[in-house]
Order: C-alpha cells, then structure tokens, then sequence
C-alpha cells in the first residue's frame, strides 16, 4: 500500500481557464524557381512543415505570357518565380498536391485567366485519377488569382495589355468563377505594390479602392452577372496588402479599409448582407523595407509588420505570407522560408492572442488616427473618380506621377536622416554577420542551365503535340477560337480552358490575344522634376549640380544619361528613382521604361549619344543581360560608353561584371542617391580622361 498522500485538484490560480482561441488565418509562404519539378517539392516540404496554403511564384516569361525560349525570356527563366509553360508543367507543379482541399493564391496578373484556366483542368486531371466528379472538384477549388492590372502600370510592370481589354478579361473570370468556381477569388486588388512604388497609406487606401469600384463597376456594366447575385461578386473580391513597419499606422491603415469598403459597398453596390461585404485581404509584409546592411535587423522588422496585420481582430488578415530576412540579398533558402513560417507559427499557437475580441476598440488614439486616413482616402478617391476612374488616371498618368513623387520624398526622408533606417543611416557599426560570412551560400541560386532546359523542354512539348495530326489541329482550332472570341464581347474562360486541354503554350495563348488586343506601354511618371528642400540634403544636391555644370561646361555638351531596364523585370521603382533625381542634378534623362531588349537600349544610347549608361536588373538576370549589353555597346562602336548597373546583385557577381567593364556595381545598401549621382560625374570624368578641373584661390 503506498505511503503518499490522496493527489488534491489544482488550485484554479494554478490551472486557469482559457477562452476557445479563433481559428488560425491561412499561413504561406510566397515559393517558387527553377522548374515545376523544383518547386513542387519546395511546396510538399512546406507543407509537412504546417504550412496550410500555397503562395505561387510565377517566372516573368509566365506573368508576361512568353515561352522560355522567346528572346525576351533570356536571363528571366525560373529566376524570381516557377515557369509554366503548359499544362504539362501545371500536373508538375501540384503532383500528389490535391487540388480540391487546397488554398492556393496565384501571383499572376496579366495571364492569370491562363494560368486559372490550366489549374481548372490540372484539378479535373487529378479528378478524373482519382474516379471523383471533376465538376464536383472544380466546384471546391479554393484560393486566389492576384489579378489587379491596375497596379501593374503603376509598379510592377507586368501588364501585357492596355487597360480596357485587360478590365475586360478580368471581368470574364470574375463572371465565370462566380458561376462556375464559387470559392475561388478571382482577383486580389493589391495595394501591396503600391507601397513598394511609394504609396502613402492614405494614397494606397485610394488607389486599391479606386481599382475595385473599375473592377466592379465593369463587372456589373458587362452584365453577365444577373443583379440578384451581384452580392457573389462583392463577396468574391480580396485584397492584397502591405504591412510597413510604421506600426500604428499600419494597423490603422487596415481599420481603414474595413470601414471605406462596407461603406462602398453597402451604398454604390447596394449588398445588404454584411458577411459579403467583409473586407477579406491577404498580406504580405513590407519587402521595400528590408535591408541589405545588417541583414539580420529584417527579423525583426518582419515581426513587426505581422503584428500591424493580425492584433487587430476587426481588421486581421485572413491570410498571411512573410518575406525571409535574406531577400535584399537574393532568393532566400528554404531553411529562410521555414523561419518565415515559424514566426507565424510562435504567434498564432504560442501566444495568447486568438483568444482575444480586438484589442483596439475605443482607443480614442486608434480611432483618430483610422478617421484621419478615412478622410484623407475619400479626399483622393473623389480626386481620381473626377478623372473619370481609375483607368483614366493610369492613362494620363496622375497614379503613376503621384506615387513616383511620394516615392521621391521618401528617398529624401532616409537621405535626411528624418527616417531612421537602422544599420543604414544610423547605428552602421556592426559585428561580423554569421548569417553572412559566406554570401554565396547565404542565398539560393538558380542553377545556369534551368533556361537552357525549359528552353528546350518546351520546343519538344510543341513538336511532339504538332507531330500528332489530331493534337496539332486541336490546337490550332482552340488558338483559332480564341483569337475569334476575342474580337467579340464573348467571355473568353471557356476558350482559354479549351486551349489548355489543347496542349496550347503561354506563349501561344498569349501572342493569340496580342493579335487582337496589341500591346501597352504605360506612362514612366518620371516626367517632372521634384527637387529637394533644403537641409543637408538639398546642399549635398547642390554641389552635385554644381559639379555636373563644371564638367558641362569643359565637355561643352548636356550630360546625357540613359536608365533603361532590359529583359521582362518590370520593378521600376529604383530606375525611376535615379531617372528622377539625375534630371535634378542636371543630367538629360533617357529613360524610355521597361521590358528592353540589350538591342533596344544600344540603339537608344548610341542614337542619344549618352555620356552613361544605367542598367536596372532586380530578378536576377544581371549575369545574362548586361554582357550583351556591353558587347552590342562595342559592336556598334560605342564601347567607350561607362556602363553603370544597379540592382540584388550578390559581391561576387558585381566583381564579375567589373571584371567585364561595368564601371560601377550599385545596391540597395547604396541608398544614398546624391552619392550615385556624384559617382556618375566621376564615371563620366574618367571615360572622358578629363581632369577634375581646380578651384580657384582669391
């Protein structure tokens, strides 16, 4: 018989009760490279890690609908995102993943019916494996087409088309997956970018407001929704957000855009269910503001930014994916990605906070400050509903002029001192970086022949499909059918999933559709000057002025500067940046935007007879692009040109290029752009062979 004591229940203090905690928002993080091969077992390992939804990266051949072997794909390949060529390579990309229990969002704007159209049949395919109904699957599918065009002219630069037939597809798929895919969401109106292209909160509130009254309005207008199920659409429609790491305003800025989109929908749309008019938006934090200097810092940062999004319960973000701290540096690991994921995990399972309504309502603080962005946002959505909507202040270039100046300012602020950037502008001491001593096996690399594979794989899918006479001319008939609804008001996912299930390529249903619609290049926003206020930073400006005027004056010629951004990165913010801030330092700017070819920018700068060329590359196609730039410079005779670039270009990369003749090699550490534009009147000084000319001595 045992000699202890009859155990006593714990005491309550000892055991307390705990609320029933909410339920987790979808957690991804954003993957993919190489090959459909590749990432599918990226994403297989996420998920056994308790990731609980997917985030696609597609390549920029695949957002731009190119093939890989298309001369504008060179260098772009499986660099920033997974190329999907067919729909061979879209059963590669989800094999043994099943589609009908998955949340994938899709980071796909100007193809994304496409793309939405070979996840429809991959799904089927896999139905049909599995003896289940494929209509029964299809009707299950769950996740999102990111989709918002409208940002695309503004930022990322992934548009194909012109505004009007992109509205036009995307109503199509807003229609369609209404009807026929009802919990899928068919566009993420993303202000994400927006404040990466330097959107204020009040302007991003604005803008991503301004898109979905285009959006909706086309929708309602293209009457393929009957009125009574309008509420569908609404219900339908998510966002994409930035979390920066101003964190009040951040998680007010949310707040926000709770209140503006059911007052929006409510009273233009007329929903009178309030489920449907919740505002449901997915974030990605802050990438614009990590940094390449004390890498490590970003952690934290990244944390901070989670919070803004998910403290607050009226405005929490129904999913969430987080950048990894190495991404100023290069594609980050899967061991980086798994971080990301964990500080997502400690948050939602360690901690206390999904037992808890919001933690915000009544502080007077919080409802100033949401009243203020509120105000400010309806001030700048009346500006450009003036205009005549969203579409009309991308064409005249209001949007694209607005954020380019702010983003100016910005600049400034950091230049200045005012924004502290910490290990950048403030606190640049530093202890060695573990995480860093060996940059090259800090990040990932793409391997030299993924190009050359995808290249080749995809010419062998089309001559193995037109070897076949049957698959040749279905083919052909799907391409004919689309090209012919096209030039219709006909809605074009039936066609599109047709050329699927044809074995059609990206490139071909793209080009199919620039036989109709044509091409677009949007407005630069970089046609003004913004100038600096005054401070240190607008003497530093001065001086810069003053030492392009002295070496004007000696070469008795305008200092001409040509910033061009070759291959199919449409990330134009730092280009625009330096464009802007050359013309005030009294350079001639040629800046002509994105999507170049080497050939293109040779010709413009032999044609301009530039002093310098500036090459932008931030997808990591430096090692490919800027070569044939400097050797088509030395072929047209022009190889004296000092060729500059900029961009995530790893130590041992740069050193290459200036073992090849680039004259300078700037990153994102290099935030300083008086600095840049010093260096530029030095480059040009030195190609010349001209002496700095003395001062003079009373």
């Amino acid at each position: 018989m045992s000699d202890q004591p009859p155990a006593e229940a714990a005491p309550a203090a000892a055991a307390p009760a705990r609320p029933e905690r909410d339920r987790p928002w979808v957690m991804r993080t954003y993957a993919g490279h190489s090959s459909a091969a590749a990432s599918n077992a990226l994403y297989r390992r996420n998920l056994e890690k308790g990731q609980t939804g997917l985030s696609v990266a597609f390549d920029l051949p695949t957002q731009t609908g190119y093939d890989p072997d298309h001369v504008l794909a060179r260098g772009e390949v499986g660099k920033v995102g997974v190329p999907i060529s067919h729909i061979g390579d879209m059963r590669a990309l989800f094999d043994e993943i099943p589609l009908g229990q998955m949340n994938t969002s899709m980071t796909i704007n100007a193809t994304a019916m496409w793309l939405l159209a070979m996840y429809q049949v991959a799904a089927e395919d896999q139905a049909v494996a599995a003896g289940e109904d494929p209509a029964d699957v299809v009707r299950s599918l769950g996740g999102t087409t990111q989709n918002d065009i409208i940002k695309e002219y503004l930022s990322r630069g992934t548009y194909v088309f012109a505004p009007a037939p992109s509205l036009r597809l995307i109503t199509d798929m807003v229609s369609y997956t209404v009807a026929e895919i009802p919990k899928w969401n068919p566009i993420n109106i993303c202000s994400y970018h927006l404040q990466e292209a330097g959107a204020t909160p009040v302007q991003e509130i604005a803008y991503a407001m301004s898109t979905a009254i285009a959006v909706l309005d086309a929708v309602r207008d293209a009457g393929q929704v009957p009125p009574e199920r309008f509420g569908e659409v609404v219900a339908r429609i998510s966002f994409f957000v930035n979390a920066g790491v101003r964190f009040v305003e951040e998680m007010c800025k949310m707040r926000a855009f709770v209140e503006l989109w059911d007052e929006l929908t409510r009273e233009r749309y007329g929903v009178t269910d309030a489920k449907q008019r919740r505002f449901r938006y997915g974030v990605q934090v802050n990438s614009l503001g990590l940094t390449e200097a004390q890498p490590e810092n970003n952690v934290q940062r990244i944390v901070l930014e989670m919070l803004a999004v998910t403290l607050s319960k009226d405005a929490r973000a129904r999913a969430v994916q987080l950048p990894a701290w190495n991404e100023a540096l290069g594609l980050p690991r899967p061991w980086d990605q798994q971080w990301s994921l964990r500080m997502q995990q400690v948050l939602a399972f360690e901690s206390d906070l999904l037992e808890y309504d919001d933690l915000f309502e009544g502080s007077t603080v919080v409802e100033a400050k949401v009243a203020e962005l509120v105000a400010g946002a309806k001030a700048e959505i009346a500006r450009v509903q003036d205009m005549g909507g969203a579409v009309a202040a991308v064409e005249s270039g209001y949007m694209k002029s607005a954020l380019v100046a702010s983003h100016a300012l910005r600049r400034q602020r950091i230049e200045a001192g005012e924004d502290v950037i910490v290990g950048v502008n403030r606190f640049e001491s530093t202890e060695p970086n573990p995480l860093t001593a060996d940059l090259d096996t800090a990040i990932q690399t793409v391997d030299a022949g993924v190009e050359a594979a995808a290249a080749t794989a995809v010419r062998e899918w089309r001559e193995r499909r037109d070897a076949d006479p049957e698959r040749r001319e279905r083919a052909a008939r799907a391409l004919a059918r689309l090209r012919e609804a096209a030039a219709t008001d006909e809605n074009l996912m039936e066609a599109s999933i047709e050329c699927a299930r044809a074995e059609v390529t990206t490139g071909e249903w793209a080009q199919a559709l620039r036989d109709v619609f044509g091409e677009f290049r949007a407005p630069t926003g970089v046609t003004g000057s913004v100038g600096l206020t005054g401070g240190a930073a607008g003497a530093e400006l001065a001086a810069v002025r003053e030492r392009v005027g002295r070496l004007r004056d000696e070469l008795g010629e305008t200092l001409r500067v040509l910033v061009g951004k070759p291959g199919l990165d449409g990330h134009s913010n730092g280009a625009e940046q330096i464009a802007v801030r050359a013309r005030d330092a009294g350079f001639e700017v040629i800046y002509q935007g994105i999507r170049l070819t080497p050939e293109q920018i040779v010709a413009a700068a032999v044609s301009e007879d530039v002093h310098l060329v500036g090459i932008s590359i931030l997808s990591g196609s430096h090692m490919e692009l800027v070569p044939e730039v400097l050797e088509r410079l030395r072929d047209a005779g022009a190889g004296d040109i000092p060729v500059i670039v900029g961009g995530i270009i790893p130590e041992s990369d740069a050193a290459r290029l200036k073992a090849l003749g680039v004259a300078e090699v700037f990153t994102p550490k290099d935030f300083g752009l008086n600095d840049i534009m010093s260096r530029f009147v030095d480059v040009i000084r030195e190609s010349r062979q001209t002496e700095p000319a003395q001062p003079t001595h009373a």
